[in-house]
Parts: C-alpha cells; structure tokens; sequence
C-alpha cells in the first residue's frame, strides 16, 4: 500500500534512538523527508548518518524545555525541505518511582520536559500545519492503565492524551489531525533500564513477556510502523483516538 509518504516532510523529537528514530527510519523509507532533535549532539549527527544524510534528513540538538524549540523545528523544515506536514512528539520517561515517593523536584522537572514541552511543541506545529497535517504524540499504556513503579508517568501522560483529544477537536475543521500512540513493552533503552532495575533483568524480561497475549516484547520497527502509517495521508480519516502499540497487554477494549 502507497502512504502517500513520498516528499512529505516530518519534524520528529527524541529521534536520535528509541522509537522516534525507529518512526524515522520508516518514514524515510517510505519517501519522507524528516527533522530530528535531541539533546545529546553525538547521537543526533550519529542518527542523521544512519538515516541517510542531509538530502533525506537533518538534525538539530534542542531540549524541550526551551521555548524556543518548537519554532526552531518549525522554521528548520521549512528552510530545508520547503514545507511541514506533521510531527512525531516522543521525550525521555520521567524517573522511576511511586507518586509518593518521588520529590517535588523531580515533578516539576518531568513537567517541564513530558508535560509542557511536549504541548508546546505540538500546539506549535499544529498552527503551523495546514490540511492533511498529522501530529503523534508517543505517550505509554499507563494512558489507560497505571504502571508500577512509574507514578510520573501515570500521572502526566493521560493528561496528555487528554490535551491531544482536545487539540484533534480544535484543528479537525482545518484537516490537522492528531493522535496518541501507546507504546508498551518495546525494547528500547528506556526499556532495557526498567527490566534491570530490580536487579534481574532476564527475569523481570520473561515475567513482562508472560503478561503480554504475543508472548514476546516488541521491537522498535513495529512501533515505526505503526506511527508512519498514523502520521501518512493514509490515515486520513483517524483523528483523536490513543492507539496502543502493546502486543495486546492492555485488557480494556
């Protein structure tokens, strides 16, 4: 199937690994043209290279937190590639931690960087989209069902799939869409982090792989996938849903 991918241009944010860059590499794949952003600059040149270089793809060390960023991305695509037409929003998971037990400190810190950087930049963008514009906000199954251990997650990311339900209401009429896309247990380095925090990662990887209906942890493709589908004209008709990319692990319909 053609996604009508090909020459259209995404920024995409936390891309330098993990499931922004796997989105990346489909996307590219498929035709795309894309920005990508971290904070680190070694892993972004490194990412820009394994993409295929600045004919396909360009990369910019940018943190979140900073207001200027989402305009940078904004202006960057356009400067380079002539046009925008959407954006993956992905960020680095908060810290690990019960809601009582993390600190004020670290609240406002994820805030800043999960929360209030990802609305940013995604009400940014949208402004910036005109029709057919696609935005995706990658969030966790902790939208629907709390994690353990993750009290900064379960507390932050289902506000955000609230404030991309309200964002998808308010730019529908213009042809934006947006959506959230709810990763589950992919093996990503954030991923890798949680299995061996308790000090027996095969273990903690097989009892994760025992609640999962797949029977296995997914690989960071499968997600790419599915969030270049969601972010192509090929889905042009799927706004304001989350979609969970969890090898069924969720039990709600």
């Amino acid at each position: 199937m053609d996604l009508g991918l090909a020459n259209r241009v995404y920024v995409l944010t936390g891309a330098s690994g993990g499931l922004g860059f796997a989105t990346a590499e489909q996307l590219v794949a498929d035709g795309a043209r894309v920005v990508i952003s971290s904070r680190a600059p070694e892993r972004v040149a490194a990412a820009v290279e394994a993409l295929g270089g600045p004919e396909r793809v360009i990369g910019l060390t940018a943190d979140l937190t900073d207001p200027g960023t989402p305009e940078r991305l904004v202006a960057a695509a356009r400067e380079q590639f002539g046009r925008l037409d959407g954006a993956l929003i992905s960020v680095g998971g908060p810290p690990r931690g019960t809601a009582a037990q993390v600190t004020d400190e670290q609240w406002r810190e994820s805030f800043e960087t999960v929360f209030l950087g990802t609305v940013r930049t995604a009400r940014t963008v949208a402004a910036a989209l005109t029709d057919g514009g696609a935005i995706g906000l990658v969030l966790s199954t902790s939208v629907r069902s709390p994690l353990p251990g993750l009290g900064i997650s379960n507390g932050l990311r289902p506000g955000l799939a609230g404030v991309a339900k309200d964002l998808a209401d308010e730019h529908g009429p213009r042809g934006v869409r947006v959506v959230s896309l709810l990763p589950g247990r992919i093996m990503t380095d954030r991923n890798r982090e949680l299995l061996a925090a308790g000090g027996d990662a095969e273990r903690a990887r097989a009892e994760a792989e025992a609640s999962i209906p797949l029977g296995r942890i997914g690989d960071p493709a499968e997600f790419g996938r599915v969030a270049a589908f969601l972010l192509s004209p090929a889905a042009g008709y799927v706004t304001g849903v989350t979609v969970p990319v969890d090898g069924g692990a969720l039990r709600g319909l």
